[in-house]
């Protein structure tokens, strides 16, 4: 049976390299379909929870993993041997930025190689992690074709970009559309019937893994450049005493012309504070810079030193500085409703105030303890008889379940709302 009958009839083995934000709900899914899924990690904590069926990922169903694991349609391992058993292989690994904004494709390189000692005629390689245009056939074709196999002919590969949101409670894995491009018309055909099989939604063909990748970069670069100009109107609204959420709003009226973006302390997640910076750093092998995208950057990356600064001057007209008070920092997720932290500018905020000598205390009903730079924190009670000793707080993540603002707000002296969650109803709220 070839490998397009196999994914037809549903029963191609499907192999997911990397069990976390996209990995796992993606292997729930084409378990769901009905094709039998193994998942793959170096983290033999997550293939043990999930050989239990326990879920560590927000957006995936716990019932629902605890199902496909009980009925063996989903496991996972470490041993990546078991690659040579699967006929399809998705690529769901971390692409980080270092600390100069440089893309690091280790683990993109490192999946690579793992499957390379392991291909074999009649697979189809599938890479998802965000990256640079260009990655997939001057990377990864490269190493899978050191095994003498031919593109197209003997094997399969394709790109189609990962479009995780997070807590969004209406689009998940399973229903938002899916862009591919494949290395050849044969890698798209395959690729293609695979996430028509497993989605309800619709999969729409590009001409290449390049456009694949580039229009994930325009996806999430359009994002940052616009909520980087919202980020600068509400420092010159502020300046000019007007509610930059009331102008957003009003905004929003028009029909046409206008889309809402909304600022806060700064950008987080995984994407937007990262994908844009692929094309910049590609941007320059053609001798291109691109100035709108990096300066998008600076202003997002300047936003918590600009929270901070505006609660100086909050602390300042009660005749109080930044050393010495005590600052109950209320979110560290870095969006509201969520558990996932990375690159959070509310960690960024605490890092700011602590060098300035502030004490600082958190509250997040969905972290209860995190490490950042090498210092553990952990949540604080919010007893009235805390909520007294505390200075100030700021909101700094845009949860809207488990945290009585009321309650605090009768507590504390005043609260710096950054993400519009009390809509400023409370006498002694102060909005960004």
């Amino acid at each position: 049976m070839s490998l397009y009958e196999k994914i037809l009839s549903k029963s191609a083995v499907i192999g997911v390299i990397g069990m976390g934000y996209v990995g796992l709900p993606l292997a729930v899914e084409k378990a769901r379909a009905g094709y039998k899924v193994i998942g793959f990690d170096i983290q033999q904590k997550r293939v043990d929870m999930i050989n239990r069926g326990e879920n560590y990922i927000g957006d995936v169903d716990d019932n629902e993993l605890k199902q496909l694991v009980s009925e063996g349609k989903l496991r996972a391992t470490t041993d990546f041997d078991e690659l040579k058993n699967c006929d399809v292989i998705s690529i769901c690994v971390p692409t980080p930025l270092d600390k100069f904004k440089q893309p690091d494709l280790s683990y993109i390189i490192n999946s690579a190689n793992e499957i390379k000692k392991r291909l074999r005629k009649g697979q189809l390689v599938v890479l998802e992690s965000t990256t640079y245009p260009g990655t997939t056939d001057e990377v990864v074709l490269p190493i899978l074709e050191e095994t003498g196999l031919k593109i197209g002919k003997d094997f399969y590969l394709a790109f189609s970009p990962e479009r995780v949101d997070p807590g969004n409670p209406r689009y998940k894995t399973r229903n938002t559309p899916k862009v591919v491009g494949g290395m050849t018309p044969e890698c798209t055909k395959h690729a293609v019937a695979l996430y028509e099989s497993v989605l309800e939604a619709g999969v729409f063909p590009v001409s290449s893994p390049k456009a694949a990748e580039m229009t994930k970069i325009l996806e999430n670069t359009f994002r940052l450049v616009n909520i980087a100009l919202v980020q600068e109107m509400t420092k010159v609204a502020n300046k000019m005493g007007i509610n930059i959420w009331e102008v957003i709003d009003a905004a929003a009226t028009k029909p046409f012309g206008y889309m809402p973006f909304y600022p806060g302390p700064g950008i987080g997640g995984h994407c937007i504070p990262i994908d844009p910076f692929y094309l910049v750093y590609k941007a320059k092998e053609y001798d291109l810079h691109m100035m709108l995208v990096e300066q998008a950057g600076e202003i997002s990356d300047g936003m918590p030193y600009y929270v901070v600064d505006r609660l100086s001057d909050i602390l300042n007209e009660r005749k109080k500085c930044l050393n010495g008070t005590n600052i109950l920092i209320l979110g560290v997720t870095y969006k509201g409703n969520i558990d996932d932290l990375r690159e959070s500018p509310a960690l960024k905020v605490i890092e700011i105030l602590e060098k300035k000598k502030a004490n600082v205390f958190y509250y997040d009903p969905f972290v209860s303890e995190f490490t950042h730079d090498g210092k553990h924190y952990k949540r604080v009670d919010l007893t009235e008889e805390f909520l007294k000793t505390i200075d100030g707080a700021v909101i700094t993540s845009g949860h809207t379940i488990g945290i009585d603002y009321e309650y605090i707000a009768k507590n504390v002296p005043f609260i710096f709302d950054t993400k519009n969650v009390t809509k400023g109803k409370y006498e002694n709220v102060i909005l960004l």
